[in-house]
Formats: structure tokens, C-alpha cells, sequence
């Protein structure tokens, strides 16, 4: 089996559009959480967000080609883009010919383009069917993804997606470790884009009583671990990974993030949106048996970024599988949630929050888990509130579950030779 290295990465979110910018604000506590601006929200139970400011998709791709695909293609296009570059791995926005067809991408979505289906669904309601868009399927399907970036990178290896709900980036990662350490390719792309901040994503989730409705006070709503959390709040952007065998990044002298050593993938079996303990501890008890076997039968993770997602079940599911897999609260590492500071991304989030690790572990920083204002007994670890950490950092874990009981966990650590 290959060994599998993280050599680029690349983010777009609402504290920023480049990876420097968005761990620097996530690093100081920042939150990117506001009032919705993307439509108008007064007659909506939940009115705030973490939308991406200030965001012009014709600067990453011709005018005529951004009519024809979704805002969340837009912000994966964006977020790729920084991570090939970041990888030295393309000339004039393009991978050579012969290294193309073994260079493949694993693009993931949670919902993928409800802002053009809402549009389209109306325009058909209200002009006729005569009217909807021809580049309306197009735009709209999550694996289309990877296929605008496919054709603007000439990547001609594995073409595949991830449309796991909230588990979806996670889910990219693993699919592309899998890929690699199989021989199906040598490098893989992985990114993790959504954009639901939508009349129809905002209230449908609201519908189901899962989104805080703390309007009034938008930068302290989304508060994971925190005894009075009332719900997510939703986010968009999206991140990039390259990923690609040790020996191909040895070759060619690339800068090697991380190395990816473990994940675990399960299922809950039991309810279509409230979660278990159970589902998400055994993908976190595979992602840790792989990565001990991997590191050569001994394991200490130094930091989790966690689901964290500041509902009432989550975050207290999440602390109790914690505590099982690490053998009690005393011998867990530092847990933290960055939801707080860019909204729950969706199905972009598992990429989002892999990158968030990377840079905590590179920088030898753990960022904060803000809005930390009440302990809960049943959410009792460390969280780090509001105020980022030192600390050295070799081995780190980022959890992701979603809707329909999937789960995902993927364990990374400093690349040694």
C-alpha cells in the first residue's frame, strides 16, 4: 500500500478567501457569522450565516462560464485553484500531459446547487418550463464539481464524488486516500464545496428546528459545547486538498503538509437526522486502529477538531464517544469546534475543518472553540475557549457525521521520513 502526503491546500470561507487569511481570523477568534445578505431573511425563523463576502467568481473563471454553474462550483473552482498552485503542480493553470490521466479528483457536496434549483423551480412556476435555463442540470449537480475543474486542471484521472450530507469532505478524503494507496492514481484533488445559503436551504433546515434563531446576537450564535446552544448556524465556502503518494511528492521535492495515516467510515442505522453515540465512536475507534497499525503500533493524537456543531445532540454525543475512545474525559486530547467562527459548511465542512488541523499541527497552534460562555455537564472537556493555544502537535483527528446516520474521521500526522 502507497503512503498517502497532503502537498497542497487551498479555503474559501467567511473569514476569508485564501488559507493564510482564514486560519490567521479563526487563530484570533474571529467569527465570519452575520445577517444573511444573499436574500432577504426577515420572514425566516433563522436570519443570520456565514456567507463569503466580497466574492467575484469572474476573477477565477470567464463571465460566460461562471453563468453556468452554481455558486457552490464557484467557491470549489476558487478553493482548488489556491491548492494546485500551493502544490507546484501546474503550469498555466494546467497539470503536464503526462502525469494527467494518473492525476484524478474527488469533488463533495452535502446538497450541491439548491440556490439554481430554488431559481429554476420558480422560473418554471411562474414563466413556463419554456424559460428554465439550459445550463440549469448542469449547474446543479454536485459531480459537475469535478468536472469544471477536471477540464480547467486537464486532470483525466478517477472522476468521483462525495454527497455524504455533512460527512461529504470527510468522505473525499478517504475515497482519495483509498484511490492512491490502491494504485487507482498517484495524485488525487479533493474538494469540498457548498453553498445552501438559500430561501429553500435556510428553511428547510430551520423547519426541522435545526438552526439557532439567536438573530439578535449573530457572533455569539453558533456556540458548540456551550450549555445554552440552540442550533447551527449555516455556512458555505469550500476547501482543497492534493493529495498524492509519498513517492511522487519525494520526487519531485514538494512541501509535504501531512501525512495521512487513518480513517474510518460508519453508519448509524437509526434515524434520518438525530444521531447516535454509537455510529460516530466506531468510525473514530477504525480511524484509530488504521492509523495506530500505520504508525507502527503506537498512537497519541495531540488534538481534534471536532463535528461540534452546537446542536443539543451533537455536541453531546460527540463528548461521550470522545471520552469511550480515549478511555475517560482525563486522557482525551484538546477538543475543538471551528463552527463557531465559520457556520456549519456542509458538506464542504470535512475539507474545510482537514485543513483547519493541518495548520493547527503545522503552526504548533490549537484554534479556539469561541462562545464558550456556560459550561454543560455533559459536555466536559477541554474545548479551549475562545482563546487559541500553543502547543506542539504531531498527530491530529477531524470528525464529520450527516443526515441518514454517516460518519466520517480521518487522522493525519506530521510526515517523518
Amino acid at each position: 500500500m502507497q503512503r498517502v502526503v497532503v502537498t497542497g491546500i487551498g479555503m474559501i470561507n467567511s473569514l476569508g478567501h485564501n488559507v493564510e487569511e482564514s486560519f490567521k481570523a479563526i487563530v484570533e477568534g474571529q467569527t465570519g457569522i452575520d445577517r444573511i445578505t444573499l436574500f432577504d431573511p426577515e420572514n425566516f425563523t433563522a436570519q443570520i450565516a456565514g456567507e463569503v463576502k466580497n466574492f467575484d467568481p469572474t476573477a477565477i473563471m470567464g463571465k460566460k462560464e461562471a453563468k453556468k454553474a452554481d455558486r457552490f462550483i464557484h467557491l470549489g473552482i476558487h478553493a482548488a485553484q489556491e491548492a494546485m498552485e500551493d502544490a507546484v503542480i501546474v503550469t498555466d493553470n494546467k497539470v503536464s500531459d503526462d502525469i494527467s490521466e494518473r492525476f484524478g479528483i474527488v469533488a463533495a457536496s452535502g446538497i450541491g446547487g439548491l440556490t439554481n434549483i430554488e431559481k429554476n423551480s420558480v422560473i418554471c412556476d411562474t414563466r413556463g418550463p419554456g424559460k428554465i435555463s439550459p445550463f440549469f442540470i448542469p449547474s446543479a449537480l454536485v459531480n459537475m464539481l469535478g468536472g469544471f475543474i477536471t477540464i480547467q486542471h486537464n486532470l483525466k484521472g478517477p472522476n468521483i464524488s462525495a454527497v455524504t450530507a455533512c460527512a461529504a469532505g470527510t468522505h473525499a478524503i478517504s475515497d482519495a486516500y483509498k484511490t492512491i494507496a490502491l494504485g487507482g492514481a498517484d495524485k488525487m484533488l479533493v474538494v469540498g464545496a457548498e453553498s445552501a445559503v438559500c430561501g429553500a436551504g435556510v428553511g428547510g433546515f430551520a423547519s426541522m428546528k435545526a438552526l439557532s434563531t439567536r438573530n439578535n446576537d449573530p457572533k455569539t450564535a453558533s456556540r458548540p459545547f456551550d450549555k445554552n446552544r440552540d442550533g447551527f448556524v449555516m455556512g458555505e465556502g469550500a476547501g482543497a486538498l492534493v493529495l498524492e503518494t509519498l513517492e511522487s511528492a519525494t520526487a519531485r521535492g514538494a512541501k509535504i503538509y501531512a501525512e495521512v495515516i487513518g480513517y474510518g467510515e460508519s453508519g448509524d442505522a437509526n434515524h434520518i437526522t438525530t444521531p447516535t453515540m454509537d455510529g460516530p465512536l466506531r468510525a473514530m475507534k477504525a480511524a484509530y486502529a488504521m492509523a495506530k497499525k500505520n504508525n507502527g503500533g503506537e498512537l497519541k493524537i495531540d488534538y481534534v477538531n471536532a463535528h461540534g456543531t452546537s446542536t443539543p445532540v451533537n455536541d453531546k454525543n460527540e463528548t461521550a464517544a470522545l471520552k469511550e475512545l480515549f478511555n475517560g474525559k482525563d486522557n482525551c486530547p484538546p477538543v475543538t469546534s471551528t463552527k463557531g467562527q465559520i457556520g456549519h459548511c456542509l458538506g464542504a465542512a470535512g475539507a474545510l475543518e482537514a485543513i483547519i488541523a493541518i495548520k493547527a499541527m503545522e503552526e504548533g497552534i490549537i484554534p479556539p472553540t469561541i462562545n464558550q460562555i456556560e459550561s454543560d455537564e455533559n459536555c466536559d472537556l477541554d474545548y479551549v475557549p475562545n482563546v487559541s493555544r500553543k502547543a506542539e502537535l504531531n498527530v491530529v483527528m477531524s470528525n464529520s457525521f450527516g443526515f441518514g446516520g454517516t460518519n466520517g474521521v480521518v487522522i493525519m500526522k506530521k510526515y517523518t521520513k
